[in-house]
């Protein structure tokens, strides 16, 4: 009985040459076998591909000498794939194309042998040096990106869940390389997160990379100091098929921090430097100087602060006898009650959320011994507060502990004040006022530049404000 060569019948044999033919053909790389007597057996498509030369050209052919192989170069060839097959290793020497085009490959030949031992052949893949060069540039700049450059980068895979962490990056994130790997961002960062994971969805479902995004971010370590980092974003996707398959992103960034902060204080400097010359300018046109001492409050206070009251001392009820005011901070305090300070304006006049309390009344405010105006006025300097959170709890001493007071109320000033700053206005040796500066929940406490900021202008409308003293004596 004849068995079908083909079918669901068909020999063992038969199927696993098919399996064998379909393995070589399917390889990325080009692949030929020699007997022991060097007749090429195999040829599979890859080859084919790369040197032009059909299987059926190629098969049966003895040796590559004279049409895949110069004459010149046979020797040296031949060689190197027999050491090669005897000890594996890679090898690389030019073929030539069908067209008689000359390929660089590299080639790594392995020995074929029988069960008893002995030689059957060899086989040897092959491929193009440039390509093969291209992968290994391509992984070591990889590599190198990730242990050796001065950018941070992080793999974030499709989940947004680190897949790789380089050097830098693991610095600037103070954390281990590996901690991170297929964790949430959020268990590093706090504020900013939002920011970042909203980039990284924004590339993963457009493919268009981002260049140039400035992001502010916290780390939970340290949630108190923000950090710039100027970052790009491009989108990874697979090479194998047809429409390439998002693997991630590949986050690059440099923490451009100092730069940054220099930048908005040189920013901030030259608005400040702008406004108090326009003031200035302002304040020259006004015949009345108290006029132009409530003119600074007008202008200074865009980007500082929500509000700015100016107190000056209440003339005593017995002056003394040069018609001058104290000549000492601590005498100054000591004029009137409260420290002597009347309400001389606000800024900005008719705000919204303005107390009635702020209004100038002519009546001596009513700042207790501790209140930051009066201590500003007995030092001849400034004090700058905060609210801390804690409650407020005035205690008398006849009633004991009293209701629970609002932190900003209980200093007379706006609901909603959470920063104070208060400096004394001093001009010719004395000190003739107070001038307070106040900030809500969402602006930062006072520092170091806003305080002398502060006192620049506290000299100017101290100026201004003893000028008008002057001349009501005159």
């Amino acid at each position: 009985m004849n068995i079908p060569a083909q079918g669901p019948a068909a020999p063992p044999l038969d199927a696993d040459a098919r399996l064998l033919s379909a393995l070589l053909d399917g390889m990325e790389v080009g692949l030929a076998a020699m007997d022991r007597d060097g007749v090429l057996t195999h040829w599979n498509r890859e080859a084919a591909r790369l040197l032009g030369w059909t299987a059926d050209e190629a098969v049966g052919r003895v040796g590559l000498e004279g049409w895949a192989l110069r004459p010149g170069d046979a020797d040296a060839v031949r060689g190197q794939l027999l050491g090669a097959a005897a000890t594996p290793r890679v090898h690389e020497f030019a073929l030539l194309t069908s067209d008689g085009r000359r390929v660089l490959v590299r080639a790594q030949a392995h020995r074929v042998n029988a069960p008893d031992g002995r030689s059957l052949g060899l086989y040897f893949a092959f491929s193009e040096a440039g390509t093969q060069v291209e992968l290994e540039r391509s992984l070591a700049l990889a590599e190198a990106m990730m242990d050796e450059a001065p950018t941070g980068v992080v793999l974030v895979d499709a989940d947004l869940r680190p897949a790789a962490v380089g050097e830098s990056a693991a610095r600037w994130l103070d954390c281990d390389r590996t901690a991170l790997l297929g964790h949430p961002l959020g268990e590093v960062l706090g504020d900013g997160v939002q920011e970042l994971e909203a980039a990284l969805q924004h590339v993963l479902a457009t493919g268009k990379p981002l260049s140039g995004v400035k992001l502010w971010a916290a780390l939970r370590t340290d949630p108190s100091r923000r950090r710039c980092w100027r970052s790009e974003f491009v989108r990874l996707g697979s090479p194998l098929g047809e429409e390439p398959v998002p693997l991630g992103v590949a986050w690059f960034f440099e923490d451009v921090t100092l730069h940054e902060q220099s930048e908005q204080e040189g920013t901030v400097l030259r608005f400040r430097a702008t406004q108090l010359r326009r003031a200035g300018q302002a304040a020259a046109e006004c015949e009345d100087p108290m006029e132009g001492a409530v003119g600074y409050l007008d202008f200074v206070l865009a980007g500082f602060a929500d509000y700015a009251l100016l107190d000056v001392l209440a003339p005593p009820d017995a002056p003394p006898e040069t018609g001058s005011a104290p000549a000492g901070p601590g005498a100054a305090a000591e004029a009137a009650p409260g420290g002597g300070l009347v309400r001389a304006a606000v800024s900005p006049v008719g705000a919204p959320a303005q107390s009635v309390a702020l209004e100038p009344t002519g009546i001596p405010a009513r700042y207790g011994e501790v209140h930051p105006a009066v201590r500003a006025l007995e030092r001849a300097g400034t004090v700058i507060v905060s609210d801390s959170g804690a409650p407020t709890v005035p205690t008398t001493p006849s009633q004991g502990p009293g209701p629970v007071l609002d932190w900003a109320l209980l200093r007379r000033w706006p609901a909603g004040t959470v920063h104070g700053l208060c400096t004394a206005l001093r001009s010719r040796g004395r000190t003739v006022g107070v001038l307070t500066f106040l900030r809500g929940s969402g602006r930062q406490r006072f520092d170091r530049a806003d305080t002398a900021y502060a006192e620049d202008i506290a000299a100017r409308v101290a100026a201004a404000v003893d000028l008008a003293g002057a001349r009501q004596q005159v």
